[in-house]
């Protein structure tokens, strides 16, 4: 009889994602049994003090280079960086969430239950305590994505896609307003989401497939065996392209990328905005985290294949945000198009065959990040009786009313357009640069070009908010929260230390830019 042998686990280097998933089962459990009136309080501080809890252990694994869990999980620089940033992220997203002081209630809906626009719904729209469910949800989404940047096989990916997707589903039909709109949005996405992890499936099977016959090992689809299978499998290569093209088609649609980005704008604009820059900021990291992993330790032997393909990808996906963001009047819309825009440049670092392309795309990811969390902040604050103003034609003379959030806000798009002196200019010139040096002119030219045209509705919204007369619709803008102005306060200082001293973050990305393979 066969003695069955486990495999060895190194908890302290789970920690982390230990520590997320037991505080959203934790969290389930106060949903049940702390009185309502105590719960938001509860729920926020125990979630924030669990991502604490798990970046400290994400710091103190910074040593760490290694597999464990049977090699399903892979503890390495780009690992523990990306987890580092969707910790610190998810903070900033969950001081969004967690805001009473700028809605009555808070963002989300108090019983999800209720037909939207009912007058039962319009009844807790004017200010019933929102739900509390969002907290485990949200803890849930976010250990799926340190479990998504950390798999070292394509099951392991595929779960912990799942993972952290359903929550989202859910959280994007939670807005407290505009309930129709959310549910909407949420049906886009789930359905999308549910194609696109169908696709990834089918992608995982294909390779399994080709994996099949490789000399001294048995077929499998963690990333050693997709590696040595590339140069090795007798197997046709017809199901090592099908199936990379399947496994793209999974995460190019949570990167955002064209022409897999259609859900972004109605997701983007129906959900609850802290909901929108968690994803926005969150999802970016965890999605291009298992790109950076899939083509850069599984497939980098098909390198000379893919890279045309994905770099079309890239320059499509650049066009599609940069030309359909000038046509926008809302400015949720706007961010999603320009989050679109930034998935193409991104794209461009993870096509660069080299560390400093590695490190500058974790680098753009973080720096990304705070500042749409900054921006989706603002947008928060900018409300009239109905809730939040997003069409652009009421920002007009916002600087008149409001010269401090209107000068903040300016500050970030000037980010998004990459003026110098703004982590924006430093984050395309970390992807650009490694790019041109791999001999990828036209990737860089097509990022340059975009670029200039997606500067175009940024300072269309400055110059409406500057030069245009407040007039009776102007909405007035709400004094943020400790929460928000919390959040937004850190989003806005990285976005200009990043920009101005961007060594340090710099050097911590390219320290930590070598896979374990």
């Amino acid at each position: 009889m066969t003695e069955l042998k486990l495999p060895s686990i190194d908890y302290a280097a789970l920690s982390p994602i230990l520590i997320m998933l037991g505080a959203a089962l934790v969290g389930v459990l106060i949903e049940a049994f702390v009185p309502r009136r105590h719960r938001h309080l509860v729920q926020l501080l125990f979630a924030l003090a669990a991502v604490l809890g798990a970046l400290t252990m994400v710091v103190l694994n910074s040593d760490d280079r290694l597999l464990t869990a049977a090699g399903a999980i892979a503890i390495d620089g780009p690992t523990l960086f990306l987890q580092g940033a969707i910790l610190i992220l998810a903070a900033m997203a969950l001081l969004l969430i967690g805001e009473r002081s700028v809605e009555r209630g808070g963002y989300f809906v108090a019983q999800a239950a209720v037909t939207a626009e009912s007058v039962d719904d319009r009844r807790q729209a004017e200010g019933a305590n929102g739900a509390t469910e969002v907290y485990p949800l949200t803890t849930f989404a976010i250990g799926g994505m340190l479990i998504f940047v950390a798999a070292n096989d394509l099951l392991t990916m595929f779960i912990a896609l799942e993972v952290f997707s359903l929550p989202l589903y859910l959280l994007c039909a939670l807005a407290r307003r505009r309930r129709l709109l959310s549910q909407e949005a949420a049906m886009k996405y789930f359905l999308l989401g549910a194609y696109s992890s169908a696709f990834f499936l089918f992608g995982v099977a294909l390779v399994y497939g080709f994996t099949a016959g490789v000399p001294g090992r048995s077929a499998g689809v963690d990333f050693a065996t997709i590696h040595a299978a590339v140069g090795t499998s007798p197997a046709s290569s017809v199901l090592l392209f099908a199936g990379i093209a399947l496994l793209s088609i999974g995460l190019l649609f949570k990167a955002a990328a064209a022409p897999f980005h259609v859900w972004t704008p109605d997701v983007y604009q129906g959900a609850p905005t802290p909901v929108t820059g968690f994803m926005a900021a969150c999802t970016k990291v965890a999605a291009f985290g298992a790109l950076l992993r899939v083509f850069h330790v599984a497939f980098a032997g098909a390198a000379w294949d893919f890279t045309p393909v994905l770099g079309a990808v890239a320059v499509l996906t650049m066009l599609v945000g940069a030309v359909l963001a000038v046509t926008q009047t809302d400015i949720k819309r706007l961010l999603a198009y320009s989050s679109i825009a930034n998935a193409g440049y991104l794209l461009v670092g993870v096509l660069a065959p080299s560390k400093d392309g590695l490190s500058g795309t974790m680098f753009y990811l973080a720096a990304y990040g705070f500042s749409v969390l900054a921006a989706f902040a603002v947008v928060t604050l900018v409300r009239d009786a109905d809730g939040e103003a997003t069409h652009l034609s009421r920002w007009a003379g916002l600087g008149r009313r409001s010269p401090f959030f209107a000068a903040v806000f300016t500050f970030i798009l000037l980010a998004f357009a990459g003026i110098p002196l703004t982590s924006g200019f430093t984050s395309k010139f970390a992807v650009f640069a490694p790019a041109l040096d791999a001999g990828q002119a036209w990737l860089v030219i097509a990022g340059v070009l975009t670029s200039m045209v997606l500067a175009f509705p940024y300072l269309r919204v400055v110059v409406m908010m500057w030069l245009s007369e407040p007039g009776e619709s102007t909405p007035t803008v709400a004094v943020p929260g400790g929460l928000t102005a919390a959040a937004l306060m850190i989003g806005v200082a990285a976005t200009l230390i990043l920009g101005v001293a961007p060594a340090p973050l710099l050097d911590l990305a390219s320290g930590a830019a070598e896979f374990v393979r």
